[in-house]
């Protein structure tokens, strides 16, 4: 069913199913609230954030049931929702704080204190808007301005390739403060009336699969990896969905042979989360989502109009939304082919990032220009290794020293965006004739 809010959606099955489970979270054991709880809970909220009388609220997205309910809640009180994640630090917060226009923050009361003075009046035209970032680290983060309206249509679209009923329980232990966490781990769920059980943060991933007894989940291609290698998964859980990230072959055919049903997902910020699942046989052949049009450039670039899920833009950003989005087609930077059958299969990707195992995207020109100004050296490139993000440096050098002099653009990433090491070489860096580097080349030499 199609759904044209959040509270449309919550108010359907409070009505509908008013006893069926919404969301399943601990709290002193695992508790339950019920669709008619939840909608009450978020009534209850709404109103208490009105009375406020705040315009724009940044959202620490720890995954919570309370992050859930305020998310809900100040969309439904007329808020601009920007999703943050908790883990971002302080400094780039304080950009963000500023960019996005916020005059409240929820989830540390003490940060809301500190920034307060950063704090501008608001905005008057944030109604049903929520801000994600395509990349929450680095002074290139853009806010993609995303509504309510089409994140459910995205929800719709992945319903109606993979259903789920209102007996499913689905695990969401994903970081909610990015789109397909969000969409695929939360919304999918509520959308088809199912429960979702709200994972506990990455010190249960060993336990939550056991302690809430999922019958789906969704995953970055690492996450699987780690829960399938420990031997994590419950035997009532029957199917994965796979995305944000490439998956290895070897992984998605571990998980096939675990006896699950897997489906890969691709999809993008811009459009609100999944264009194209695999819902049978090969995982890599895709078929396109009921509300999207795919077709491809003459250089194989995929290019998506998706009228229901598109982005309304990148906020405050009109040229960098004019060059990906013309006349409503969305030009991803990402290339693929259709088969036979007219699934679509990704083949590789245009822009110069580096997507990690767990999803976020690394923009290396920029990564790489920091890094080149802290050495004083241009001649180097980085390169994907065992899942981490390696320099290649073109020259002499003694690691320990390049290192100590990176540690002032380190401190400004996450750790999974850390580099790894430095890998030294005598020869050129391969460019092509207008300079640019060969990255594939590169990438391809670095793993022989």
């Amino acid at each position: 069913m199609r759904f044209s809010s959040f509270d449309h959606m919550l108010s359907h099955w409070a009505a509908v199913t008013p006893e069926s489970p919404a969301l399943c979270f601990e709290d002193s054991g695992e508790k339950i609230w019920s669709f008619a709880q939840l909608k009450q809970q978020l009534d209850t909220r709404a109103e208490e954030l009105r009375q406020k009388g705040k315009s724009c609220i940044g959202i620490l997205a720890d995954g919570s049931r309370d992050c859930v309910l305020t998310i809900f809640a100040a969309v439904k009180a007329g808020y601009q929702v920007v999703m943050l994640d908790p883990t971002v630090p302080d400094s780039l917060l304080q950009q963000l704080i500023v960019y996005t226009d916020m005059d409240c923050l929820w989830g540390d009361e003490e940060l809301e204190a500190e920034f307060t003075p950063l704090m501008t009046k608001g905005v008057k035209d944030g109604k049903g808007k929520l801000l994600f970032f395509t990349s929450g680290t680095t002074d290139r983060a853009k806010a993609v301005v995303l509504t309510e309206q089409s994140l459910c249509a995205s929800a719709y679209n992945g319903g109606a390739k993979l259903s789920l009923s209102p007996e499913d329980r689905l695990l969401c232990m994903l970081p909610l403060g990015h789109v397909f966490g969000f969409v695929c781990g939360l919304l999918w769920g509520l959308s088809c009336g199912a429960c979702v059980a709200l994972g506990r943060g990455a010190r249960h991933y060993v336990d939550d699969c056991a302690f809430f007894k999922p019958t789906a989940v969704s995953l970055v291609p690492l996450l699987l990896g780690f829960l399938l290698k420990n031997r994590l998964l419950n035997p009532e859980l029957k199917l994965v969905l796979v995305g944000a990230g490439d998956c290895p072959a070897p992984l998605l055919a571990a998980a096939s042979a675990a006896g699950l049903r897997v489906s890969f997902g691709y999809g993008l910020t811009e459009t609100s989360s999944g264009v194209a699942i695999s819902v049978s046989g090969d995982p890599y052949a895709m078929e396109v989502c009921p509300d999207d049009t795919i077709t491809l450039a003459e250089d194989g670039e995929i290019l998506i109009d998706a009228p229901t899920c598109m982005m309304q833009g990148y906020y405050k950003r009109p040229e960098d939304t004019a060059a990906v989005l013309i006349d409503g087609v969305f030009h991803t930077g990402d290339l693929g082919r259709f088969d036979e059958e007219h699934r679509l299969h990704i083949t590789g990707r245009k822009k110069d990032m580096l997507v990690l195992p767990d999803g976020t995207k690394l923009y290396l020109p920029e990564y790489e220009a920091a890094i080149s100004q802290a050495f004083g050296h241009t001649e180097l490139a980085i390169v994907l290794q065992d899942g981490r993000p390696l320099l290649v440096y073109s020259g002499d050098g003694e690691e320990g020293e390049l290192m100590t002099k990176l540690r002032p653009v380190m401190a400004e990433r996450p750790r999974g965006q850390q580099l790894s090491g430095i890998q030294f070489i005598q020869e050129p860096l391969p460019r092509t004739a207008t300079g640019k580097i060969k990255r594939w080349e590169l990438q391809q030499k670095m793993e022989r």
